[in-house]
């Protein structure tokens, strides 16, 4: 289990990625966070967030809401565009805040921009054993990237997460603590998303945060302590 035993003590969760993680473009911008505190709250769990940015709502739920997040807008997997959040962004926001889980959302930027896209599954690999090694006994939540309404982005999208399960099912294989979440199943769904989930080409609005948070909630809610 990866969140603390002792009663009282919340479990620690990063959000790590992109704008979308940061909750971009849909005021109070809290984005998947929002949802997945109050999913929390309501099923009695006891969950922080921990991250060097804030962001968000003062409340969810009747609770004060953790506003802290790791989620860069523009920011890539490694290298090119605004950066990559591997390397010293991950490195720090793990060594300071010691995260029980990482949820890891990346990849929308390198798609879309097209940077690098052929070797971007290697590139999340690599990521995902940069947090494994800086924190071998966090879980590490995976998520493929929503769809991208961009021309040809969409096909980039599907290869990109068609490769996720296998990275994440070697690494489990081997006994490291890494799930997957399939956020592009959960929005393609609705047959409409473009319309109905989205703000804009690449985020989503509160619909579709919505629907991110449950996914990550259906991830990690068992795994939290009772709450306060």
């Amino acid at each position: 289990m990866p969140c603390p035993a002792t009663a009282g003590t919340a479990c620690a969760v990063l959000p790590l990625g992109d704008s979308i993680t940061e909750g971009c473009c849909t005021a109070p911008e809290g984005g998947y966070r929002i949802e997945l505190f109050r999913q929390a709250v309501t099923n009695g769990k006891n969950v922080t967030f921990v991250g060097s940015l804030t962001n968000g709502p003062a409340t969810v739920a009747n609770r004060t809401f953790p506003m802290r997040h790791e989620g860069h807008g523009g920011y890539t997997i490694s290298g090119g565009g605004n950066g990559g959040i591997a390397g010293t962004i991950t490195d720090n926001a793990i060594s300071t805040y010691h995260p029980n889980i990482v949820l890891l959302m990346i990849g929308t930027n390198d798609l879309n921009d097209n940077i690098d896209v052929a070797n971007a599954p290697s590139r999340l690999g690599k990521l995902i054993d940069e947090i494994i090694a800086d924190a071998p006994s966090a879980l590490v939540v995976v998520s493929t990237i929503i769809p991208i309404g961009a021309p040809n982005a969409d096909q980039r999208t599907q290869t990109y997460n068609a490769a996720i399960p296998s990275l994440v099912n070697t690494r489990a294989a081997a006994g490291k603590h890494v799930v997957l979440v399939d956020t592009y199943a959960a929005f393609t769904k609705d047959a409409s998303y473009q319309t109905t989930l989205k703000a804009d080409g690449l985020h989503p609005n509160t619909a579709g945060y919505v629907i991110l948070g449950q996914s990550f909630y259906g991830a990690i809610g068992a795994l939290l302590p009772p709450g306060p």
